[in-house]
């Protein structure tokens, strides 16, 4: 069982994230038995946020994966962020030796396991790949595909990605992005709940809780036990860079509505960017309340891509 990078030929390969989300089970059974039917080329499956999300059990994600990779689609398995029990290593060291799909490991907790089985691995967003040193090193243990943190950009990756060029890289283009994790859930805080008696509040909040500063502005979203930065990111305005920097694949990250609108824009643009101005627009008003592009930039993570800048002032 080995991890690679598959794509249709034309340009780099579309990725579905994990739902970082809380849906429920029927929700999540109809997002992907409709996703089956679109461009993408890989989908990572799992629970990465937090364990109390019960709606599906193991074997629910292995029916999803064979499901869709009957459809074509290469299925990864994705591991929890933050462990915090005796029972979540249990059920991580049961991922990692699931026979079935390649893993995507996002801890150092699930690198050792996989290491240890000699399996090969990709990282998710949460292992920090912030210096061509730390990739080497992962690529020691059986890396095979790493993504781009968020706060890093352009002129980073290149330089990461020279340490080790036969690795493939993938880079986070859409969705809120995942900043940071803590063992309290701020979900629950917001409603004056502990966190062992949340009553599963993630539920109500399909796309994050969304706050503000005091100056009434956008500012982050709150999944659970995860914060996220309000703005969507959104790197389709980079294509072209993308491409001349040679990665391999492109994430998108689940939303509960546009999804389909979302990836068909994104294929549209990796097979040809002639008419990349148009598309953009469309995908800003797909967005919850608006996208970002700074990382990528070298800027403030929420500044907002230059395109739409420029189009709001004309």
């Amino acid at each position: 069982m080995t991890a690679t990078t598959q794509t249709n030929g034309h340009g780099p390969a579309l990725a579905l994230g994990p739902i970082l989300y809380y849906w429920s089970r029927e929700t999540v059974f109809e997002f992907y038995e409709h996703m089956a039917e679109l461009p993408l080329d890989i989908v990572y499956l799992g629970e990465v946020v937090c364990a109390k999300r019960r709606a599906l059990r193991y074997m629910d994600w292995i029916e999803l994966g064979h499901m869709l990779q009957e459809s074509g689609k290469q299925v990864y398995l994705s591991t929890m962020t933050l462990l915090e029990a005796a029972s979540e290593l249990g059920g991580l060291r049961r991922i990692c030796k699931n026979e079935q799909f390649p893993v995507e490991a996002n801890d150092m907790a699930a690198v050792y396991q996989l290491h240890k089985a000699g399996l090969p691995f990709v990282t998710g967003p949460a292992v920090n790949i912030y210096n061509s040193h730390t990739l080497k090193k992962l690529v020691e243990l059986g890396l095979q595909r790493w993504i781009l943190p968020m706060e890093l950009g352009a002129s980073r990756l290149q330089e990461i990605r020279a340490a080790a060029p036969n690795v493939a890289s993938e880079v986070f283009a859409w969705g809120r992005m995942p900043l940071a994790w803590s063992a309290r859930c701020y979900t629950a805080r917001a409603a004056n709940r502990t966190k062992d008696e949340c009553g599963m509040l993630c539920l109500e909040d399909p796309d994050g809780r969304l706050i503000h500063t005091r100056d009434n502005e956008p500012f982050l979203a709150l999944n659970g036990i995860q914060t996220q930065s309000a703005l969507t990111q959104n790197l389709a305005a980079h294509m072209a860079e993308i491409r001349r920097l040679g990665v391999e694949v492109l994430r998108l990250s689940p939303q509960a509505r546009s999804m389909t609108s979302v990836i068909k824009a994104f294929d549209q643009l990796r097979q040809s960017d002639d008419d990349s101005i148009n598309v953009l627009s469309k995908l800003e008003a797909l967005a919850p309340i608006g996208t970002c592009d700074g990382y990528w930039r070298g800027a403030a993570g929420f500044d907002r891509p230059l395109e739409m800048t420029r189009a709001a002032q004309s």
